[in-house]
Parts: C-alpha cells; sequence; structure tokens
C-alpha cells in the first residue's frame, strides 16, 4: 500500500511538474527579482562607471512622495470603482436576455462576445475615431440636444477623458463577465423558479429571491477578476490619451512603464511592481474569504 500511495505520489508531481516550472520562472523567480531590485538604484541601460548600489526603501519613498504616482493610483482607482459595477451590471444584463428562450440567442451570444476576442488595441483605434469633434458621439449629443450642445473633445478634457476610457473598456469586456454569468443562471435549478411561480413571484421577485443567491459565487468571481483587471488598465490610456490630459487618465501600469523604460529607473520601476502586486494580492485574499464565508453559511 505504502508504494502505491508512493507511485501516486510521483504520478501527480510528475504531471504537475511542467505548470509550477512555469509558475516558478514566469511568476515567482520575475517577483523575487523585482522585489531585489527594488531595493536598489539599478538603471535599464547599465553605466559601466557607476556600479549599482542598495538604496534601501528610497524607490518606496520616491514613490509615495510623487504626485505623479498618488495621481495614477487615484486615477487606477477611481476606474476600478467605476468600470466593475458597470461591467458586471451589463454582463449580468446580458446574460439573463441570452439565457432566455428567445429565436436567436445562440447568435447575440457570439454578437455580444465579439468584443472581447478583439484587441485591445483596435477597439481603442476603433473608439478613436467615434470620440473625434466629428465622430458619432458628438453627432449624437448634436442630434439628441437639437445642436443646443456643441462637439465635446472627449479624450483632450479632464472632465470627460476617464469617462471616456470607462465607457470603452466596459464594452469591449463585459463578453467575458457574460459568458460566466450565464454559465451560473444555467447552474441554478429551474425548479425553484417554478416553485415561485407557483407562489406567485412576479419577476422581480424571482430575481431577487432566487437569480441573485443562486450567483453569489459567480458574482465574487465576476466582482473580484473584474477589479484585478480593471487595476491592469495600460491600453486603452497608451493609445488614446497617453495618460493626459495634465495626467488625469495615466494608470499604475503607466506610471510603472514610464518611470522604468521612459527614464530607466529600473530600481523605481521595480518598487511600483512591487506595491502593485501587494494591492492585487490583498484583493485575492478578499476574495478567498468571501468564498470561505459563503462556503461556511451553506454548510
Amino acid at each position: 500500500m505504502t508504494i502505491k500511495r508512493g507511485g501516486e505520489g510521483w504520478s501527480a508531481w510528475s504531471i504537475m511538474a511542467p505548470a509550477l516550472l512555469l509558475i516558478l520562472v514566469f511568476i515567482a523567480a520575475p517577483f523575487v527579482l523585482a522585489i531585489a531590485l527594488s531595493f536598489t538604484d539599478q538603471r535599464l541601460v547599465p553605466n559601466p562607471r557607476l556600479a549599482t548600489r542598495f538604496v534601501c526603501l528610497l524607490n518606496y519613498e520616491r514613490i509615495v512622495g510623487d504626485n505623479g504616482f498618488l495621481q495614477a493610483f487615484k486615477n487606477t482607482a477611481l476606474f476600478a470603482v467605476a468600470v466593475t459595477p458597470l461591467q458586471s451590471g451589463i454582463a449580468l444584463a446580458m446574460a439573463m436576455l441570452v439565457n432566455a428562450r428567445l429565436p436567436a440567442r445562440n447568435v447575440l451570444r457570439g454578437v455580444y462576445f465579439l468584443p472581447t476576442v478583439v484587441p485591445m488595441v483596435v477597439v481603442s483605434i476603433a473608439w478613436a475615431c467615434l470620440f473625434r469633434l466629428d465622430g458619432f458621439f458628438n453627432q449624437l449629443l448634436s442630434f439628441v440636444t437639437f445642436g443646443a450642445a456643441g462637439p465635446v473633445d472627449w479624450l483632450q478634457n479632464e472632465s470627460t477623458a476617464l469617462p471616456s476610457i470607462i465607457a470603452l473598456s466596459a464594452w469591449q469586456g463585459f463578453g467575458f463577465q457574460m459568458v460566466i454569468y450565464l454559465a451560473g443562471l444555467q447552474s441554478i435549478n429551474p425548479e425553484l423558479y417554478e416553485a415561485a411561480r407557483i407562489e406567485g413571484a412576479g419577476r422581480w421577485g424571482e430575481f431577487r429571491h432566487i437569480t441573485m443567491p443562486g450567483l453569489r459565487n459567480t458574482h465574487i468571481f465576476v466582482l473580484v477578476t473584474t477589479t484585478i483587471a480593471a487595476f491592469k488598465l495600460f491600453t486603452q490610456v497608451h493609445v488614446l490619451t497617453q495618460g493626459g490630459p495634465r495626467g488625469s487618465t495615466n494608470t499604475v501600469t503607466r506610471y510603472l512603464y514610464e518611470i522604468g523604460f521612459s527614464r530607466g529607473r529600473v530600481g523605481q520601476a521595480a518598487a511600483v511592481a512591487v506595491v502593485f502586486f501587494i494591492v492585487v494580492f490583498a484583493v485575492s485574499m478578499a476574495q478567498r474569504l468571501l468564498l470561505k464565508e459563503d462556503r461556511e453559511g451553506r454548510s
């Protein structure tokens, strides 16, 4: 029996070995290296005359005292707070729509999921045309207001640049969450809805007392993964606004890019990456805690 267990153990390790090796090489090792570099003044292009020095917490002090980093972190947090419920709400609504018995529901599923598979660079360039002064959104605004509202420079106005990127991101990404919600909806026992109808519950009662509780774990997964993805906002900003106007759309990941590649301060960029990891890790731990509480509550 002992030999058999040992054999099963070796088989399990041999199966996991490739995945563990990839995690070690591409995740664990780079993160450990980033922590080490964050305590140095390492530059992107090493200077033979200037050796890399250990600077202790100087890089962390610099980013905490840098208004550019604080504004980028604020913008990223505002983006995550806004886009997460917006994108998740649209995804849930669309999932309920395509889950209904509609004649063309399979076509609708493909249409709604299509933006997710289109590269974000392509989506950003397409939306840049829509945001132009003579683009679709300004023409729509003029039509709705009967010409009373003039054209808006959506991407160069501090009050509209970030909301514009939020709208773009919510539209592009809701398809993935829709698929997750659709799987959650199909896992709910249909007999619960039948019993609710017999009891005289309306659509709102079914949604409130059956759909929402039945999607609890799905909600947690969607909200947390969407929040993590939102914190990594980069492509839309880099293509559309370059962080402007006046830093109103700059994000943590783009700030990291500027510090590490444009200014060549690899050590300081590594400190930003470590802080970013801590934030993402905290969100992941919140997900684990919520899932644990849900399982304990149901047991």
